[in-house]
């Protein structure tokens, strides 16, 4: 692939990037609406899917599309299973309380989240060999991921700690679930089906 074809991928990104919130502006349906949303969260994100967590929340909670519930119990499922976060819009898109939702509204959010990353791979892959060797290209990378490590924390507090930490024995159970994959070394799912359980349980109490 040459470097026009490359060029002509990285135009589509930004045209769909900046295109379709004027276009969803302009025409009132949800299904715009929302391959809006979820693709300005794919093209935004730099280091990690768990900074897109604040941009998903900022899109689907407060409209009412997911509840805050829904979206925090769809983030513990997305750490069970393996492959990127991004597939969490894969559950968000089925959770909608408004149409399209279910298995159209799962693929249609999943499509839409993943649709940047393709783009930017297309249209960088003819450049790739340049920018490798480009001194101020190598030295911004490096700059950007330094900021991704405060957007991990801040992804972190809001809205995970925010809307799960509660009481003190919210804070424990959390500790014990990070001690169990970091020193234990336990399986993510069991971790998170555990934490599930010793929850309902101190509920119950």
């Amino acid at each position: 692939m040459g470097r026009r074809a490359g060029a002509v991928w990285l135009a589509l990104f930004f045209v769909l990037l900046f295109g379709l919130p004027a276009l969803a502006a302009a025409w009132p349906s949800q299904t715009l609406r929302l391959v809006d949303a979820f693709y300005r969260a794919g093209a935004l994100v730099f280091g990690g899917g768990h900074v897109v967590l604040p941009l998903l929340q900022a899109e689907v909670v407060p409209p009412g599309w997911v509840s805050q519930e829904a979206f925090l119990a769809g983030y513990g499922a997305a750490q069970a299973v393996p492959g990127p976060l991004f597939t969490f819009a894969a559950f968000l898109g089925a959770a909608m309380n408004v149409a399209p939702s279910g298995w159209w509204g799962g693929l249609l959010c999943l499509a839409a989240i993943f649709a940047p990353s393709f783009l930017l791979v297309l249209g960088a892959l003819p450049f790739w060999k340049l920018l490798r060797h480009d001194t101020r290209a190598r030295k911004a990378l490096f700059g950007i991921n330094a900021a991704v490590v405060g957007l991990l924390l801040a992804a972190l507090y809001t809205p995970v700690w925010t809307s799960a930490i509660h009481a003190p024995r919210d804070f424990g159970l959390a500790l014990l679930a990070l001690v169990a994959l970091m020193f234990w070394k336990l399986p993510p799912w069991l971790v998170v089906l555990g934490s599930g359980l010793l929850g309902g349980l101190a509920g119950a109490w």
